[in-house]
């Protein structure tokens, strides 16, 4: 098992919402920064938001108000609420773990946003 454990994603209609979750491993003092990417076919992979271990975050701007990324300190786990989803919210979603030395990913989940 990888350092970086997802669930969550599958099909929505429009508007609707989807809740990430990405459970670390390590502590919070292995893995300090923690987010979401997402990738489409023949684009390149993107950040969507992250959060560090004080709880800074940070969002794409396409993503800002729908999306709210979270933290639970005491497990190393990550969320990402995802609301008024658009269907160019559609892509296989990675949860991206990072230190000063180390660079994690998940193994990817699809989320998709069709009527």
């Amino acid at each position: 098992q990888g350092k970086l454990v997802e669930s969550g994603g599958g099909l929505v209609q429009p508007g609707g919402s989807l809740r990430l979750s990405c459970a670390a491993s390590e502590s919070r003092y292995s893995i300090p920064l923690l987010g979401w990417y997402r990738q489409t076919p023949g684009k390149q992979r993107e950040l969507v938001a992250d959060i560090t271990s004080d709880g800074t975050t940070n969002y794409a701007d396409s993503v800002k108000g729908r999306f709210t990324i979270s933290r639970v300190i005491f497990t190393n786990t990550v969320h990402l609420q995802m609301n008024s989803l658009k269907p160019e919210d559609t892509a296989v979603y990675y949860c991206n773990g990072r230190s000063a030395t180390d660079n994690y990913w998940g193994q990817g989940t699809q989320v998709t946003v069709s009527s």
